[in-house]
């Protein structure tokens, strides 16, 4: 494959339809389209854009019991969930065709495999001829987020080679797992996608801390998010009565090998932050530091990674 040095790129700061699937694909069509109209190759959503990322809902959950009102909602953040593939991820692909970009996408993934009815937070990968190239699973969910999505394991932690440089995700707090960066930077990922929902002024030390670890550039996206955006008929609605009207600020970011802001953050409102790269500007950088190259020291610290996908039965044959 042919690598070329330039290449634009697209972070796509905007809120989901909460609770919609139907229509916050609707949405993220919309932006591929815009984003190819401007020239992207790269274009990259939050973290569980669609349907939802259900901050500040409990779905009726407390340690040691679960109430019927939460059950309610969980079922509806079920059913508008993202089974891999379907006619959801037909629409994203042939969005992405129709643009010529690759895509990367935060969904809620319905396990699509059996009957379980296990959901993970999931990112999607396609590329400009519409295929689905494949997924990351997030490893291990934050807090509260382990009543509502299940962990994923090594068999999804995909770098991908592209005519405009390698490219995988680990998704929000995953980030801060130094193990996990160490494999994505063995990998000789280049641009290192980073879906989250922090919002805080903390996670931007964490962005670019990791451009700088990595010598690679970091695409950082998030949503901006409002409490009227949140469908009122919600059985646990009465969560959101003390949240703040401003839910999610943003701070979505571009950054350079160097740990430096090309595009910036953003908070406060919707945005489409477009960045022109150069990937030379990779090997510029590691002149001094290269984390898996000339910095690292095998005789002293090795890393072993399981990519073995995990399964609780196994049929003998």
């Amino acid at each position: 494959m042919v690598q070329q040095h330039h290449v634009r790129v697209a972070v796509v700061q905007t809120a989901s339809v909460i609770m919609d699937r139907k229509a916050s694909t609707e949405k993220a069509i919309s932006f591929i389209q815009q984003a190819g109209e401007k020239g992207a190759n790269i274009v990259v959503f939050p973290e569980a854009f669609i349907p939802a990322y259900p901050r500040g809902l409990s779905f009726g959950t407390t340690v040691g019991s679960r109430s019927p009102e939460g059950r309610k909602d969980w079922l509806r953040y079920w059913e508008n969930s993202v089974p891999v593939p379907s006619e959801t991820t037909e629409k994203l692909g042939e969005a992405a065709r129709k643009a010529g970009v690759y895509l990367v996408i935060g969904v809620i993934e319905r396990d699509n495999e059996s009957s379980k009815g296990t959901l993970y937070c999931s990112v999607l990968f396609f590329g400009p001829d519409g295929k689905l190239l494949g997924k990351h699973r997030k490893l291990k969910p934050t807090g509260s987020e382990r009543f509502i999505w299940g962990e994923g394991d090594g068999s999804t932690l995909p770098v991908f080679d592209t005519p405009y440089g390698k490219i995988g995700a680990l998704i929000c707090w995953e980030n801060y797992m130094p193990l996990a960066r160490v494999a994505m930077y063995a990998k000789g990922i280049q641009i290192y996608i980073a879906p989250t929902a922090d919002s805080r002024e903390l996670w931007q030390s964490t962005i670019r801390h990791i451009a700088a670890e990595g010598r690679c550039f970091v695409l950082s996206c998030n949503q901006y998010v409002t409490k009227d955006m949140y469908p009122t008929d919600l059985a646990c609605y009465d969560d959101l009565s003390s949240s703040p009207e401003e839910m999610c600020l943003g701070g979505s970011a571009i950054l350079g090998p160097l740990g430096e802001y090309i595009k910036g953050p953003v908070f406060g409102k919707e945005e489409m932050l477009i960045a022109d790269l150069d990937l030379r500007d990779i090997a510029y950088s590691q002149f001094d530091f290269d984390v898996v190259g000339h910095y690292s020291r095998p005789d002293v610290f090795q890393l072993l990674v399981n990519e073995e996908k995990q399964e609780s039965v196994k049929w003998k044959k």
